[in-house]
């Protein structure tokens, strides 16, 4: 009979360590506030967009991929950025010819 008590409380002392350890590393289950409508947690600089910016973004999941909407809007920025950048490139090159 003190066996099987001795193996009980062993039990419940190594699931409480367990318990706890899961609680520390995972949490205790809270969620985020709900971003609002139209917000997005992909974020880029408001000038001069880098490579490293680009490699960095991270685009908000959802039940079929990437969240269009975020895809859209980095790529309207980044296309605003190349089209800056080769404007400014012809205008440096068209300096130098003359």
């Amino acid at each position: 009979m003190t066996n099987a008590l001795i193996y009980l409380i062993v039990m419940v002392a190594v699931a409480a360590v367990v318990f706890l350890l899961a609680a520390l590393v995972f949490g205790r289950g809270e969620e985020l506030a709900p971003l609002p409508p139209g917000a997005s947690p992909t974020r880029l600089p408001s000038e001069d967009i880098t490579a490293e910016d680009v490699r960095e973004l991270k685009f908000q999941q959802v039940f079929r991929g990437y969240k269009m909407s975020e895809v859209d809007w980095v790529l309207r920025r980044l296309a605003t950025e190349v089209g800056e950048l080769r404007a400014r490139v012809e205008e440096l090159e068209s300096s130098d010819r003359a």
